[in-house]
């Protein structure tokens, strides 16, 4: 068994995309699948729900769900987890190479995401988002087999 994690900064929208498309087109049963965020979201004002609502109202359109239950990055998580795909452009990689907490031979891929903050303005960057994020997934399953 392999552990896959995805982290972005919060767990609602680039990690949980990737989470949900992988567990769609994976066929690999060998695989478990994961996301987290870094930081915990606190309690959602109301500009912001309307993003997440918004984000997940295009993610739809690709058939991709997003849950509201974001998951905080834990030790235990890091521990477990063979390659952990960071899946923003906000979140360093560095913060992954502790020795304390890093798995031997543990991969770690950084794809660079843009975070997608959800107003009607920014209805292209959430639909870039999510493609590319589809994109390399789709490259990742090939290579992962």
């Amino acid at each position: 068994m392999k552990n896959i994690l995805f982290v972005c900064k919060h767990n609602v929208f680039r990690s949980k995309v990737a989470e949900d498309y992988f567990k769609k087109i994976n066929r690999n049963k060998n695989l478990v699948i994961s996301s987290a965020g870094i930081i915990k979201p606190n309690s959602l004002d109301d500009v912001q729900r309307k993003s997440i609502n918004l984000q997940r109202k295009i993610a739809g359109e690709f058939g991709i769900k997003i849950k509201w239950n974001p998951r905080q990055l834990s030790i235990g998580l890091l521990r477990e987890s063979d390659i952990i795909i960071i899946s923003a452009d906000d979140v360093p990689k560095k913060i992954f190479r502790n020795p304390t907490y890093a798995k031997k031979n543990q991969k770690i891929i950084a794809w660079r995401i843009r975070d997608a903050p959800g107003d009607k303005s920014d209805r292209l960057i959430i639909r870039k988002s999510i493609k590319k994020i589809i994109k390399k997934m789709d490259k990742l399953v090939r290579r992962l087999g």
